[in-house]
């Protein structure tokens, strides 16, 4: 219980402190504000600058997200599943194959966050509703490939074993999630 709690409290104190030092590692330009603002507030090629940094600043979180996380994730994995050799010898490769599923079903999410950075500004009823029902899917997809790979986490180590996987996947990507949900402005600031 130690070793678990050991783990688990820098973990989430390294999460809750990414979103902070990705907006310090990020460079922007000076006097260029990331946030949208209220229309009308900057000139045109103030805006343009804006939209530029905002691209470049969610294309560093996405890449920041792909490979810093993913390797956290399983060295976390590895240490809380605690299993011996022959249970990891089969854990691992069912593990590698869902982190690649993973990433697809996560495409979906960095394409609606990149569709919603593009419209936050100009904001329709019909573009919130698409982004909303896109995000309802990927999280749908996700759940099920969660559960697609508790299935065959359970017939290659046990049920003990796969509820330990999925409970510890759960608990990373509702980290994720809270972080990534804390970086993005709610719908209607400064539309």
């Amino acid at each position: 219980m130690k070793k678990r709690i050991a783990v688990w409290l820098p973990l989430f104190m390294l999460f809750a402190a990414s979103p902070a030092a990705l907006a310090q590692a990020t460079p922007q330009s000076s006097g260029t504000q990331v946030t949208p603002k209220l229309p009308g507030t900057k000139s045109q090629s103030a805006q343009s600058k804006g939209t530029a940094t905002q691209k470049q600043n969610m294309q560093a979180y996405i890449e920041l997200m792909r490979t810093n996380v993913r390797d956290q994730k399983a060295e976390i994995m590895g240490s809380v599943m605690e299993l011996n050799a022959a249970d990891s010898a089969k854990f691992w490769p069912i593990y590698s194959e869902y982190d690649a599923e993973l990433a697809k079903v996560n495409d979906l999410r960095i394409a609606n966050i990149k569709e919603y950075a593009a419209n936050y500004s100009q904001m329709t009823d019909a573009k919130a509703d698409e982004l909303i029902q896109n995000a309802v899917n990927y999280r749908k997809q996700r759940a099920e490939l969660l559960a697609k790979y508790y299935g065959r986490m359970k017939e290659a180590l046990g049920a003990v074993d796969a509820a330990r996987f999925a409970q510890i996947e759960d608990q990373l990507l509702l980290i994720i999630d809270l972080q990534i949900a804390s970086s993005l402005p709610i719908v209607g600031e400064g539309s």
